[in-house]
């Protein structure tokens, strides 16, 4: 299989586990979500669906069509549920952090996926990427002094832009990075309440409750991105250089 297959395997599956979808349904989430597959058409999508099917990880079944009548066929009206296979495979590749996890094509899917893995992966995911963007920075800085006098400005700019949109993720991943360490922390710093369970500090419910709105907590345990300072991905797509 392809990188970029494995790829669209790993984000069907993660779509599924949410909820069963007809593909038509699921095309536009990978779509929308995750606009790494904008380019994805029904000719890429149904021989993945198929290949997983094959392979036990999703199961077919009869549905209502989709909303737009121009889609409605008979492969739209096959609904895709993950398995339990399936859902075993998806659990496996979530805790996959080799290099490929760390790559432009193969990073965003994974960080769309962040709020299911647990907190170590994303930490080493995380890390990963960032020693690998500040090789490729560092790569640049150096073939950016070497060449700077041959270059004119318009070719200098551009190399200019590359190397601030490669910075500019770096300094994105630094403060994920610290945000996890922080979560990690206040899971440590817990103290025993009278029952015998264990109770977080820093407004994170004791556990076996849930958190009231505006409480502390993430999904898939503690840590997660600096929601309140605004910070977006950066788009891969604007690194020039390859």
């Amino acid at each position: 299989m392809s990188r970029r297959s494995g790829v669209l395997e790993f984000a069907i599956l993660g779509l599924l586990r949410e909820a069963p979808m007809h593909g038509y349904e699921l095309r536009k989430r990978l779509n929308v979500s995750l606009g790494v597959f904008r380019a994805f058409s029904y000719g890429s999508l149904y021989p993945c669906l198929k290949t997983l099917v094959q392979r036990g990880w999703l199961a077919e079944e009869s549905g209502a069509g989709p909303e737009d009548s121009r889609a409605v066929s008979r492969r739209a009206r096959i609904v895709y549920r993950l398995t339990a296979e399936g859902k075993e495979r998806f659990e496996e590749l979530l805790a996959q952090t080799g290099p490929d996890s760390w790559e432009d094509e193969h990073f965003g899917v994974r960080f769309a996926f962040f709020g299911q893995t647990s907190r170590d992966v994303r930490m080493r995911v995380l890390e990963g990427r960032r020693s690998r963007l500040e090789e490729r920075l560092a790569k640049m800085r150096a073939s950016l002094s070497r060449t700077r006098e041959k270059l004119d400005e318009y070719t200098l700019e551009l190399q200019r832009h590359g190397m601030e949109s490669v910075e500019r993720e770096v300094r994105w991943l630094n403060e994920l990075i610290e945000s996890e360490r922080e979560g990690r922390e206040q899971q440590g710093e817990s103290r025993p309440t009278p029952d015998g369970a264990r109770e977080q500090r820093h407004g994170r419910p004791p556990r076996g409750r849930t958190a009231a709105p505006g409480e502390g907590g993430t999904a898939a345990d503690t840590g997660g991105p600096p929601k309140d300072r605004g910070i977006v991905p950066p788009d891969p797509s604007e690194d020039t250089t390859t």
